[in-house]
This record gives structure tokens, sequence and C-alpha cells, in this order.
């Protein structure tokens, strides 16, 4: 049985960093809600899928936010999330940080991307913070993590252990941002143990043109996703790690509706519930440790045939002139 995550990174964003009292209530909007003339579109579509096939999915949501415009707003996410019966985890994204008042760590003085930007004492004190946060939001433990931009690196699984974090889906051979960090004999492909903290790579493949993609919904055709889908269970492998966001299901930069990438994840959702003699979807909650990989362990890359990358392409296309 191949254990099937469907992840989603819950995150707000207004249009630059410059005057965020007067954008961020109408990106809370567009992020959040997707309001349009169609429904809702962010997050309540999402949910609504996942429900109408009776999956379970995590959603990694941002709180760092919420300290500089009020937890009310981040109550309203986690919410929507637990009254829908998903599972909340933790996602953070570092460039919150200098916007904070009182300071979270004690140099703020530029804007850092990326959490490997942060040393290990900053990493811990933006981890346990931001835990924090979520915790009381949802009024229970977070035990999972995914950094914003796949960004970790040796001193982030630390962090992770200090903050009582013990599973990490962060690791994205197509955004490696380790800096080698973990050796040599750290895998990006395969679930395994690194310093104590069970880790899940997000799951990539070789497409039908020879180019390295992540499996996001978003960015992947229903056909390639099925595809790697298949070709993992083939292959015994134990873990599988799709990724989408809270916006996915909205053409970019405005509020309507993405009726191809709508289509393409209740063709996925449905797949996945059709099929439940091959694919057990999952979330992180009270999932067994994994066992240690072998030193040096490759795992083969997944592929999709060129067909189904021929397809998305051609979704591509269409979706520009719709």
């Amino acid at each position: 049985m191949l254990r099937v995550h469907l992840t989603f990174d819950v995150e707000v964003w207004c249009p630059g960093w410059g005057h965020l009292d007067e954008t961020f209530p109408t990106a809370f909007e567009r992020y959040v809600w997707g309001r349009s003339a169609a429904g809702n579109y962010g997050l309540p579509r999402n949910l609504d899928i996942l429900r109408q096939h009776g999956l379970r999915a995590v959603f990694f949501v941002e709180p760092l936010f919420s300290l500089r415009f009020g937890q009310r707003y981040l109550q309203t996410i986690v919410d929507l999330i637990m009254d829908a019966g998903q599972e909340v985890q933790l996602h953070l994204h570092p460039e919150w940080v200098d916007e904070i008042q009182p300071p979270l760590i004690p140099n703020t003085a530029s804007k850092r991307q990326h959490l490997t930007d942060y040393d290990l004492p900053e990493q811990v004190a933006l981890l346990s913070q931001a835990k924090a946060a979520l915790e009381v939001a949802a009024g229970r433990p977070v035990s999972a993590f995914r950094s914003g931009g796949y960004a970790v690196n040796r001193q982030t699984y630390a962090a992770l252990s200090v903050a009582g974090i013990s599973v990490d889906s962060s690791l994205n051979a197509t955004f490696d941002r380790t800096a080698g960090s973990l050796g040599a004999n750290h895998s990006l492909l395969q679930r395994r143990v690194i310093d104590g903290i069970d880790v899940h790579p997000v799951t990539v493949f070789r497409d039908g043109r020879g180019r390295l993609r992540h499996l996001q919904v978003g960015a992947c055709g229903f056909q390639e996703m099925r595809q790697v889908l298949d070709c993992a269970w083939v292959a015994g492998l134990s873990d599988v790690v799709l990724v989408s966001h809270n916006f996915e299901l909205l053409k970019p930069g405005g509020a309507q509706p993405d009726r191809i990438v709508e289509r393409r994840f209740d063709a996925l959702c449905g797949h996945l519930a059709r099929h439940t003699d091959r694919f057990q979807v999952v979330g992180f909650d009270g999932l067994a440790p994994a066992a240690a990989a072998p030193a040096g362990a490759r795992p083969g890359l997944l592929a999709a045939g060129m067909l189904a990358t021929g397809l998305r392409l051609g979704a591509q296309a269409l979706r520009r002139v719709l």
C-alpha cells in the first residue's frame, strides 16, 4: 500500500511590503476565501473537493503574519480547516519577521527570506514562537513542519527537535537549499530519519521532456500525477508527497476560478478515492516513524510519459486564452 500525503501550504501575501495595513484585508479575502461570482475558490473550495471524495489532507499553516495583524485572522483559517475534519500543521515564511513588533529575535535589521538565512538560536526562536501561535488557534499540539521556499539545512533539524516537532516535509530536490549541509549520504528523494526527525521529501519526477518537477497540483497535469502515483505503487515506495496551496484554484493574480486546475484536483482526488487498494491517503498525525534508510540508498527517479506532459502543456496554453 502506498501512503499518499496531500499537503497544502496555507499563506497570505500582500502586493509588496509597503502599505501592509491598507492592503492586508483585501489580500486575506483573496488568499483565504477566494471570493468570486462562482463562490469561494480559496480554502473553502479545496476543502469541499476533499470532503466530496472523503479524503484527509495536511494543511501547513503559516502563522507569522498573524503576529502582525492579529490572532483572529489565523483563527479563521484554522477553524475552516479543522471544522472540515482536516489536519493542521506548521508552515513558516520568515519574510514576516521584520514586520512584527515587538521583535521575535534580536536581529531584524533586514528582511531574510529563508529559514536557512538564520542561525540555530534564531531558527529555534522562530519555530517555537510560530508553533505556539498556531497551537493556540488549533487548541492542540502540532507535530509536522514545512519551511517556506523548501528551505532547510542541518541546523533546522536540530531546531525542530528543540521546538518539539518530529516530522518535516521541507526537502524538495527541485529547490535544494540545504547547501550540502546534510552530507553526501542523505537523499532528497526518500523518506528517512535525519537527526531524529522523520523526513518526508516532496515527491519529484522526470516529466516527458526529461525535466525534473515536483508533484504540485498547480504545476502538473492530472495524467502526470496519475502516472507518477502508479509508478510509485509499482516500485513499492512507502510514501508520496503532493503539494498545493490555498490559492491554486484561482487564476494567477486575480480572484476568478481556474477551472482547469479545479478539474485537475477533482480528478486526482477521484483517482485516489477509487483506488484504495493501492493508495492510503493519510496525514502526519500519529504516523509510525520511518525506519532509518541504509546509508547511500538512492531510490529510482519516478517519471511521466511525453503524452501526459503534452496534455499538461496543452492545458496550460488553453488557460492563457480562457
